[in-house]
C-alpha cells in the first residue's frame, strides 16, 4: 500500500506520507544543521552536544512517528506532534543559551538578516542547501541564528499542524468511530453482524 493512500471503505484513514509535511522537511534541516553546528562549534566531550543533537533527532522522528500512527491513532498523532514541538522548543532553547553565554545576539523580527531567512523559507523546495551559506558561516552567531530561525518556523509549522488536527478530530472522529461504522455500514449491506 502507497504512503498516505488506503483503500475505499477502509476505517484506517490515510496515514503517513509525512515526507510531504512542510514541517518534517524543515526538521530535516534542522537536524542535518545541528549536526553540523556542534560538529563545528563545540568540543567532544561537551555534553551539550548530547543534548542538541538528540533533540533535533526526536523532533523529526517524532513527526514521522506521528504521521505513521495517524490512521489508526490521532490521539497518539496529537501526543507525537507534541513531543516533536516540545524538542524543538529545547534545541531553540540551547542556541539561545550558545548565544547569551558567548555575548552573542539573536537577531531581533526586523533585523535585516532575519527579513532575508523569511524570504528563504518561502521559497517551495527549500532545503539545506536553500541555507547551506548561512548554516555553516565561520562566524557562531550567524550561523546559530540561521538554526534559531529555522526551529522557530518548524515550530511554527508545528502549531498550525497541532491546531488543524484539533479542529479535525470532531469531525472526523478516531479508529472506534470509524470501525464502528464501517461495521454498521457491513451489516446494513447483509455482508456481516454487529
Amino acid at each position: 500500500m502507497k504512503k498516505g493512500f488506503h483503500m475505499t471503505g477502509s476505517f484506517i484513514s490515510p496515514h503517513g506520507g509525512y515526507h510531504n509535511l512542510l514541517s518534517c522537511k524543515k526538521a530535516q534541516i534542522v537536524y542535518d544543521a545541528t549536526v553540523y553546528f556542534c560538529g563545528r562549534f563545540y568540543l567532544r566531550p561537551d555534553q551539550t552536544i548530547d543534548r542538541m543533537v538528540p533533540a533535533a533527532r526526536s523532533g523529526k522522528r517524532n513527526i514521522i512517528e506521528g504521521s505513521q500512527a495517524s490512521g489508526t491513532s490521532k490521539e497518539t498523532e496529537i501526543k507525537l506532534i507534541s513531543v516533536a514541538r516540545a524538542s524543538f522548543e529545547e534545541l531553540l532553547e540551547d542556541y539561545r543559551d550558545f548565544l547569551r553565554v558567548r555575548g552573542l545576539q539573536e537577531w531581533p523580527p526586523g533585523h535585516p538578516y532575519t527579513k532575508r531567512m523569511r524570504e528563504l523559507n518561502g521559497q517551495p523546495g527549500a532545503d539545506y542547501e536553500t541555507f547551506r551559506k548561512g548554516i555553516e558561516h565561520a562566524d557562531p552567531e550567524i550561523s546559530a541564528n540561521v538554526v534559531v530561525g529555522l526551529i522557530k518556523v518548524t515550530t511554527f509549522l508545528l502549531d498550525r499542524q497541532l491546531q488543524q488536527l484539533e479542529q479535525d478530530f470532531p469531525e472526523k472522529g478516531g479508529l472506534r468511530e470509524r470501525m464502528f461504522d464501517a461495521r454498521l455500514n457491513a451489516r446494513s449491506k447483509g455482508k456481516g453482524a454487529v
